[in-house]
């Protein structure tokens, strides 16, 4: 083993070779179509006492790895969709909360049966639920499959896993801190305790969304750089807060972003944290591996095969046998329950809080996170190729059919019926909105874009469809709701571009080109000498406001003209 003590010189040191590691093995995952968070355990398993050792500085990268949940959670609250689940209604929340009972039964049985003790059985159980909402849906965006049924529907009962997760880890922090009270009566004062700090904290968020929010963002929304400073600082507020009163960060960072999503920046702001909350995971997977000893994993990987199948197998077949006595084909159970086919950054995360409490050991950390593993990194292959997966084993499929699929025809006319948009629109000013104003007459429905905070309040206060969002944000145009759009209008206001700033003209053209966009795009310039270029950037049509307004002026008095010499031959004859 190389000497690498050099390191340990200044923490520094330390981080820029753990971040160089990480460059080098993510791009080895990357090679291998491997998410990130496959990468960043093999990091921290690397870099661990039991490889390299290059983890001394301990307590900075836990500082980071807490400020990385945190904003994780932030991001998880800001997504938190709850008008999914009332709109998928019955089989969000049916598959949801069947396949976490289901599995958490299943695996407390398997633990059991392979000699792991109650609380240990219980806590790998647990873990095993939850699937990886980040992952799925990046795989998800990738396929162009967000907008389908079954992605739809992932989505809705991943959804409901975020939720019980939450509810797992508040109980289990005020379950833990009181039992280091001694006694049995403790634990119950302090959960109640606890529980009463959880509602007075959920009574202000509550009070916050309703007169705080949507003026205070408004008005730092105005600068995109303070908004991200502003929602970071928010969320470890939250989370310091929450840890004060003993129901975690984790929390109180998922209550800071609950208290964001209902206003129309919340899009910006997950596009913006985005890329900082893989960053910062980095230093939890570091930190987790740094605690995971290899020769202990050697002796786990039997269990851990165990619940990998019952994770890898189990789960699909719980979601498709829901989901075909709900009236779904079973194309779409299938589909939809390949998502739950791993386990997710969470699971790692809950038994972690259980190491921290002493309920758990680290040989089980190290199973749960094995099964991490071996779940997330299959199933990735299971996702992407799950059409020639389901041609393979269709046949098989039969059981799960229903001559009636009722259900699944009715969401389907209610997808075509509403949710789509004809046109997306970037820039309310007096040409966007001009353009909106028109393609609305001709019944074309229309979202509006703009990174004009006031601009998208007032439009959205006439009745009319618009989010906040930033052209030049290629994570911002990935999760756009493109499906069906048949025109991009880029109706933005020109100005000096300058040395450190990007035409959002040429970065929307690209931000598209990644999305694969292939219907048309409409670019406004001032320039004509700008065609050229915006063509060759993909540009379907070339918008000039001035020019295409005075060719219409003349003609129009053209027209007039010719009318009134019509009528005045008509006079005379």
């Amino acid at each position: 083993m190389p000497d690498l003590s050099f390191l340990h010189a200044s923490p520094f040191y330390e981080l820029t070779a753990l971040i160089a590691l990480a460059a080098v093995i993510g791009s080895v995952g990357l090679l291998l179509r491997q998410p990130m968070i496959v990468s960043f355990i093999a990091v921290g398993v690397l870099a661990g006492p039991s490889a390299l050792g290059i983890v001394q500085s301990h307590e900075h990268i836990e500082l980071l790895a807490e400020l990385g949940i945190a904003v994780l959670l932030f991001l998880v609250g800001l997504k938190l969709d709850l008008k999914l689940i009332r709109t998928l209604g019955p089989v969000a929340l049916a598959t949801g909360l069947g396949q976490v009972t289901f599995t958490s039964v299943i695996g407390f049985l398997v633990g059991l049966a392979l000699g792991l003790d109650t609380v240990t059985s219980l806590y790998v159980a647990v873990a095993l639920t939850f699937s990886s909402t980040i992952i799925i849906v990046k795989l998800l965006s990738d396929k162009r499959e967000v907008d389908s049924l079954h992605g739809r529907i992932a989505i809705g009962f991943l959804i409901v896993q975020d939720l019980v997760v939450v509810l797992a880890m508040m109980g289990l922090s005020a379950f833990g801190v009181g039992a280091q009270e001694g006694t049995d009566g403790s634990v119950f004062v302090h959960i109640g305790t606890v529980l009463l700090y959880g509602l007075m904290m959920l009574g202000f968020i509550l009070l916050f969304i309703r007169y705080l929010a949507i003026p205070i963002v408004n008005r730092i929304a105005h600068s995109q750089e303070l908004l991200i400073i502003f929602a970071i600082g928010w969320a470890a507020l939250l989370a310091a807060i929450g840890s004060e009163l003993g129901f975690s960060k984790e929390l109180g960072g998922l209550l800071a972003g609950i208290s964001l999503a209902s206003t129309p920046f919340r899009e910006a702001i997950v596009a913006r944290l985005s890329s900082l909350r893989d960053f910062l995971l980095l230093f939890f997977f570091i930190a987790l591996g740094s605690q995971l000893d290899l020769g202990l994993l050697g002796a786990q990987i039997a269990p851990a095969l165990a619940f990998s199948v019952s994770v890898l197998i189990g789960n699909p077949l719980i979601v498709m046998i829901i989901m075909s006595l709900m009236g779904y084909r079973k194309r779409t159970g299938f589909l939809a329950g390949l998502t739950v086919a791993q386990i997710s950054e969470f699971s790692l995360i809950f038994m972690a809080m259980g190491l921290t409490l002493g309920h758990v050991s680290p040989e089980s950390l190290g199973l749960v996170t094995l099964v991490g593993l071996i779940t997330i990194s299959l199933s990735v292959y299971m996702i992407t190729y799950s059409h020639s997966l389901y041609s393979k084993l269709e046949p098989w499929l039969d059981v799960f059919e229903r001559k009636m699929p009722y259900r699944e025809e009715k969401l389907e006319q209610q997808h075509k019926a509403k949710g789509r948009y004809d046109v997306v629109l970037f820039g309310l000013g007096r040409y966007g909105k001009a353009i909106a104003h028109y393609l609305q007459r001709q019944e074309f429905s229309v979202l509006a874009v703009d990174f004009n905070p006031d601009e998208v309040r007032h439009w959205r206060a006439q009745g009319h469809e618009a989010i906040y969002g930033d052209a030049s944000d290629p994570a911002f145009i990935a999760s756009l709701p493109l499906s069906g759009v048949k025109w991009i209008v880029s109706a933005m206001p020109q100005r000096e571009i300058g040395i450190t700033h990007e035409d959002p003209r040429l970065m929307l053209l690209e931000g598209l080109k990644q999305r694969r966009y292939s219907a048309g795009i409409a670019i406004s310039t001032q320039h004509l000498h700008d065609q050229e270029i915006l063509k060759e950037k993909g540009a379907t049509l070339v918008l000039f406001p001035f020019y295409d307004a005075a060719e219409q002026a003349v003609a129009r008095m053209k027209a007039q003209q010719e009318n009134a010499g019509q009528a005045g031959s008509v006079k005379t004859a």
